[in-house]
């Protein structure tokens, strides 16, 4: 047994090394902008309420001002709230704040490495490749258009089968939209049956629950303690890991029939720079970069997009009014001859209107990924120290009421004018904006608009269930907003 003189000196040891810690914390806080008093250790993680990060941070804008410090355990993160702030620091102060911050439930897996994770030359290097190489397989052209409305009436097939009968569309709708970025990264789209694809699709859906929920928020808090605590949230790094052999089982499959001279998908491509760039020691083209790049594609360029439908179908039962004014416009523009077109969305003002509010008023992301300074930065009379973590709060851009006269209503006039035409808005940022902009953008809003049309030229959206306003509003807790589980029914038009 220890003797207590022993336990005594390791406990003032302790406390010297808090005190040292926590001084070095302070005296960096002199420089940070003002914010709420931290604990030793743990922070302002007490200031979060119900679960709710999201919107504890925004309550917290309005108490502080646009420009905050708010301390995830012992590390601080400065939180930029609103349009104005946000731009200037991602936009005005763009290189700056573009490094990678960190993010906690997920770093044990990524490491740094892959397209989202990384910071630096890797990132440009991953990122450059990425998007010439997305371009090529149509990313942006009407190529791609093709394979969404493929997917679209593949979706609309399969709705068919359920003969009106109320179910939980969540995962069928993942399926769809996974398949899009399936077909350019893989080379070919999954059967909605196959079982490897519904536990890929599985896996995101649970990462993206966990990630959200109060153990993931207190993980990104203090993960110091948390990566060492049981709990559901240690579930997120054998998922991610079991979604990287996934990936790299399909890589293996493409090895066996590589031809260099006629790539086939991503994969190939990757496959071929990796063999260009072998002898290259800077080269940032290796597996774990390659695996890693694969799972951000999938995580980003799919479920993002899903989710966003899963909140607009919710709305639209909410909502049959808005819902009816999108069936008539539909049937007005693109009738019952045809697939929807993307040209068709320059005609349809109303239904572009409800499909941006949906983005707006859902918020997939609220919190943004995590940036951090790449060099001591002065930001309205502030030293933001290098490396210090930065939080652009995408929630508080999509709410700001110097841009949305309803910011916690579910309005499709924020981007309708007063003749009826499509009026855009510099505040709808669901993507991010600067340097570290999502680069599935454009897709994104391609699948939106096209998954949404062909579903509602075919089906009015039911459900037995009468939903609250509480139930459709987004849940402003963590990393994501996924909507309530529901049940609903597609009744043939």
């Amino acid at each position: 047994m220890d003797s207590p003189g022993t336990l005594l000196l390791a406990a003032l040891i302790a406390l010297l090394i808090l005190y040292s810690v926590w001084g070095k914390i302070f005296e960096a806080g002199r420089r940070l902008p003002p914010g709420p008093t931290p604990l030793p250790l743990l922070g302002n993680l007490l200031q979060i309420r119900n679960g709710e990060t999201a919107k504890t941070l925004m309550e917290l804008g309005e108490r502080y001002g646009a420009v905050y410090t708010f301390h995830f355990g012992p590390s601080p993160v400065v939180v930029f709230c609103g349009y104005e702030a946000v731009k200037e620091a991602l936009v005005d102060h763009g290189d700056d704040f573009i490094g990678r911050g960190k993010q906690a439930t997920v770093d044990r897996v990524f490491q740094g490495y892959g397209l989202m994770a990384s910071e630096g030359d890797r990132w440009r290097q991953l990122r450059r490749f990425s998007l010439a190489t997305l371009r090529n397989f149509g990313l942006g052209k009407r190529s791609i258009e093709e394979r969404i409305k493929d997917e679209a009436r593949s979706l609309v097939e399969e709705l068919r089968t359920y003969e009106e009968r109320s179910f939980d569309p969540a995962i069928l709708i993942s399926k769809a939209v996974s398949n899009v970025i399936s077909s350019v990264v893989f080379g070919k789209r999954f059967d909605y049956h196959d079982k490897k694809f519904q536990r890929m699709l599985d896996i995101f859906y649970e990462t993206f629950e966990l990630m959200s929920s109060t153990w993931g928020q207190v993980q990104e808090m203090i993960p110091f303690i948390m990566n060492h605590i049981p709990g559901p949230h240690q579930k997120i790094t054998a998922l991610l890991e079991e979604l990287n052999e996934f990936i790299a089982e399909r890589v293996r499959i493409n090895q066996e029939s590589l031809d260099p001279n006629s790539p086939r998908d991503y994969i190939d491509c990757f496959l071929k720079k990796m063999e260009e760039e072998k002898n290259n020691p800077d080269s940032e083209f290796h597996m774990k970069n390659f695996v890693l790049t694969l799972n951000n594609l999938f995580f980003a360029g799919g479920e993002t997009v899903a989710t966003t439908l899963k909140h607009g179908f919710l709305l639209l039962i909410k909502y049959p009014d808005i819902q009816a004014k999108v069936f008539e416009e539909i049937d007005k523009v693109i009738g019952r001859d045809h697939s929807p077109n993307i040209e068709d969305r320059s005609k349809m003002p109303y239904t572009d209107a409800v499909i941006h509010e949906i983005q707006r008023f859902s918020n997939v992301i609220p919190m943004n990924a995590p940036h951090s300074a790449t060099k001591d930065t002065e930001f309205r009379g502030f030293t933001i120290p290098k490396g210090t973590g930065v939080c652009a709060l995408l929630c508080s851009v999509l709410g700001d009421p110097k841009y949305f006269d309803t910011p916690n209503k579910f309005n499709p006039n924020h981007f309708l004018a007063a003749d009826g035409s499509f009026k855009r808005n510099e505040a709808f940022l669901p993507f991010s904006t600067g340097k570290r902009i999502c680069l599935g953008e454009g897709l994104a809003r391609m699948e939106l608009f096209l998954f949404l049309t062909s579903v509602l030229q075919n089906f009015a959206l039911t459900s037995q269930t009468r939903f609250t306003e509480a139930d459709v509003a987004p849940r402003m807790t963590g990393f994501a907003n996924v909507p309530i589980p529901y049940q609903m029914t597609f009744v043939a038009r």
